[in-house]
């Protein structure tokens, strides 16, 4: 039975159609088992991350020495300082080669083993990075260091990628992109606790420095211990596994409530609604004209988040701390601050996020992220004229800190799983993981050649990066926040020059009848609502 509604915003009431919308019971309700998952999910991954962007940094006079002493014990002479710089240099980028390893081989993962069991065995590369790296001087064997490096980067690359999935996957729309945000917030704690534990006090000392990389097990130990107990997806579970049973006991032990009948819904209409529920390959998600836009999004949110000069920023951080007049041995404490800010921006983010929006988020952190690297760079340049003027620098430093967490530092993530549904979203996250490595590792390499050709005016760079990524948003990204995957497909069909009534979509309303639902869809092309029944002990439509 189809009925012709007018297109109005009321169009239930106005129709003279029982408002059947309500707000369930319990849906503003967040669990005890969804925050674990949450919260040990990304101990064990994204936290990770962000360790071991900021622990090298302590320890690395200490870790030359190593090369030499190991180099001298060899060969019987002391390395040249070009082999010094060049092993070191091996050291940080090959991080990014293995994050780009990690981030290929996401989708057979994921596709096998699930998102959960793809994190869990994720912890088997941090348990076996964090041996090398912690043993490596003992064993008087630099290349340990290296490998170790690089097994870290494949556990940080299938991080990023699996991590994100689950947490988008396991939320329910109202939460999701708070939900999504502790990826972003525990990679901030990440970074502040390498800057905390590299203090001399701690373990930032010659005879303590392999410690450091010790710790990278615990975090990974206690993922193992924790995540086995905990659901997984029951997205993953009910559409790529058919097992309906056990996506239902995800679905209650994640959303706290005995009916989740409409989240079942939710998804079974998803799968009716796409062509094929087979795994799609990143050639097929890059030739579906349907789904242009959507990856072209991701890909520019994607780099955007890598060149938009945050990683940049640590290069300048202690010579403007050395030129303000600050001790040397006083500017490890004070780089704390630039931790701290990170992870309470990160923080303030995941609470508001569901209230204004990913797009508003975005936006506003890439402008304000121009901005603020329009005044460094006039505070640079005077930098040597007022003696004042190097505070206002750093203040500039800390304010681009804060502006890139407040959207950009997470949100690029949480963007990746809402737009694309079930069958994509692996390919999706495999090339959105290629092009955050890839930028990652050009940042790395070119940055320094940038700083000696530009100097201070290398920000200037970013600062066109970020105008960019921000216009780009402006006028392209829908608002994702409290919408089903479906809904967010559909706001992309128009710019796609998809017809939208290709696609089951909208409100799925129902009403129980003994042994019946009578349901009713809206759809918002065709104007209409249409009506069915499902018996539900056959699952037939």
């Amino acid at each position: 039975l189809t009925t012709r509604l007018p297109a109005t915003p009321n169009m239930a009431v106005r129709s003279g159609l029982p408002r059947m919308i309500k707000k369930p019971k319990g849906c503003d309700r967040i669990t005890a088992c969804l925050v674990n998952a949450a919260f040990f999910g990304a101990f064990g991954s994204s936290y990770l991350y962000g360790y071991n962007l900021s622990v090298v940094n302590a320890p690395a006079l200490y870790i030359k020495t190593f090369y030499n002493q190991t180099w001298m014990e060899r060969y019987g002479e002391p390395i040249g300082a070009d082999m010094v710089t060049m092993l070191w240099s091996i050291t940080v980028s090959i991080f990014a080669i293995g994050g780009l390893l990690g981030a290929l081989c996401v989708t057979l993962l994921t596709k096998l083993i699930g998102r959960k069991g793809t994190l869990l065995l994720n912890n088997g590369f941090a348990v076996i990075a964090a041996l090398l790296l912690a043993l490596g001087e003992k064993a008087r064997s630099f290349e340990m260091l290296i490998i170790g490096r690089f097994v870290m980067g494949v556990d940080s690359g299938i991080a990023l990628s699996a991590l994100p999935m689950y947490l988008g996957e396991i939320s329910p729309r109202h939460m999701r992109g708070s939900i999504g945000q502790f990826n972003s917030i525990l990679i901030c704690l990440g970074v502040f606790t390498g800057q905390v534990l590299g203090l001399p006090e701690l373990l930032g000392q010659e005879s303590r420095w392999n410690f450091l990389f010790a710790f990278l097990a615990l975090p990974a130990l206690l993922q193992l211990c924790v995540l086995p107990f905990l659901p997984e997806s029951p997205r993953f579970l009910l559409m790529e596994r058919r097992d309906e049973a056990g996506a239902e006991k995800a679905f209650r032990a994640f959303l706290g409530k005995k009916d989740v009948s409409k989240e079942l819904e939710e998804v079974h209409a998803e799968g009716r609604a796409q062509n094929t529920l087979h795994m799609a390959s990143v050639t097929e998600l890059l030739l579906n004209p349907a789904l242009r836009w959507q990856v072209i999004t991701v890909i520019v949110t994607m780099a955007c988040y890598q060149l938009c000069g945050l990683n940049a920023i640590w290069y300048y951080t202690n010579g403007i701390l050395r030129d303000s007049g600050f001790a040397e041995n006083v500017i490890p404490y004070i780089v704390l601050s630039t931790g701290g800010i990170e992870t309470l921006a990160a923080v303030v983010s995941g609470l508001v996020i569901e209230r204004i929006g990913r797009r508003p988020l975005l936006i506003f952190g890439f402008s304000a992220m121009a901005f603020f690297f329009g005044l460094l760079t006039v505070f640079l340049n005077f930098q040597d004229q007022y003696t004042w003027m190097p505070y206002l620098s750093f203040t500039c430093i800390l304010a681009v800190i804060a502006s890139f967490c407040s959207g950009p530092g997470g949100i690029p993530f949480v963007l990746t799983g809402e737009l694309f549904e079930q069958s994509y979203r692996p390919a999706a996250f495999m090339i959105a993981g290629i092009v955050n490595w890839v930028a990652n590792f050009a940042v790395g390499l070119l940055f320094p050649f940038m700083q000696e050709s530009l100097q201070t005016y290398a920000f200037l760079v970013f600062l066109v990066v970020c105008v960019l990524g921000a216009v780009y948003l402006y006028f392209i990204l829908p608002e994702t926040k409290n919408k089903t995957f479906m809904d967010i497909s559909q706001s992309f069909a128009k710019i796609n020059n998809v017809p939208l009534g290709n696609k089951e979509i909208e409100n799925e309303l129902a009403i129980k009848a003994g042994s019946k639902e009578i349901c009713t869809r809206y759809d918002g092309y065709h104007n209409s609502v249409t009506c069915y029944i499902r018996k539900e002990s056959m699952g037939i439509y």
